[in-house]
């Protein structure tokens, strides 16, 4: 059993959208893990004076933190997507950390042991590769020297058969362990940014956080743990305006947008979450004396 004490979960904080689909991420997390998971807010160091009060009044209420980091010239040019990876580089004293996408929601409890491997990343078979052939693969490990993965595995939608190993990186679950070859996250960056100065990569920007994502494993010394669907279930695409399946429990929804989440029925669960824990629906009524963005009207946040 993993100790829950030894998990941090962390995701990004940045205005004006990431910052309050976070406040619902928490209190999802708050809802639906134990007392003892850590949870961690990253919001880009030149970022910070734009995050609303009332952001940091959920955070407080929540019992999380908001902690900055640098992304300007980590990577050239910029690469908004590659926060993820920066984030994940940062320094937590957890045993284990998850990266999610802060358009996340978790539905239904959980445990740490149901996502966490010892030895391994956890994350879940992307929804499609619809942006290249699979001859890709051959410049991207080319470029890293090393050998294609001998695995073959279906992609949650869109797949034609079994593909070489393509992860999604809005859930990403990893030991904070250095095995002898790196902390996996340093191992992340590295193998990002190395793969980032092939020019000839053209899909590399925004997919370079997926595309290195596998090949940063092995590189790390470690294996893969394919989660479930039920463990990050990917709306949107394929499966755009169509309810959840009610022959499976899904544990946690990544909606992209608030119009998926609406779809689905859970807008009215990310609320009320957020109502219960911090006795508000909408984050920036948590901070009564800020003039209210628009935005507040329009996405129901």
């Amino acid at each position: 059993m993993v100790d829950t004490n030894g998990l941090t979960i962390f995701y990004i904080v940045e205005p004006p959208d990431y910052e309050i689909m976070a406040c619902s991420l928490l209190a999802s997390i708050r809802t639906h893990f134990p007392e003892g998971v850590k949870a961690v807010g990253y919001c880009p160091e030149h970022r910070i004076n734009e995050v609303h009060p009332g952001v940091f009044a959920a955070h407080e209420r929540m019992g999380a933190e908001i902690r900055t980091f640098k992304t300007q010239g980590r990577f050239d040019p910029a690469y908004p997507h590659g926060n993820k990876i920066l984030a994940a580089v940062e320094k937590r004293d957890s045993a284990y950390s998850m990266f999610v996408d802060s358009d996340v929601l978790f539905t239904k409890d959980n445990l740490p042991e149901n996502i966490i491997s010892p030895g391994k990343v956890s994350c879940s078979m992307a929804a499609s590769m619809l942006w290249a052939e699979q001859s890709i693969w051959d410049e991207i490990y080319g470029a890293l020297d090393m050998e294609i993965p001998p695995e073959r595995y279906k992609l949650m939608r869109r797949s034609q058969g079994a593909v070489i190993p393509y992860f999604s990186s809005g859930l990403v679950a990893f030991p904070e362990n250095d095995e002898g070859k790196g902390r996996f996250a340093d191992v992340w960056y590295d193998t990002a940014t190395t793969v980032d100065q092939v020019e000839t990569l053209d899909k590399r920007r925004p997919y370079l956080d997926q595309m290195t994502l596998p090949a940063a494993i092995r590189r790390a010394g470690f294996d893969w743990n394919i989660l479930p669907e039920e463990q990050h279930f990917i709306l949107g695409g394929k499966l755009k305006g169509e309810p959840l399946p009610k022959d499976r429990e899904i544990y946690t929804i990544h909606y992209r947008n608030n119009r998926n989440l609406r779809q689905a029925g859970h807008m009215t669960t990310a609320r009320t979450y957020l109502e219960k824990l911090t006795g508000e629906k909408y984050v920036r009524r948590l901070a009564p004396d800020t003039d209210a963005a628009p935005q507040e009207v329009q996405d129901g946040n």
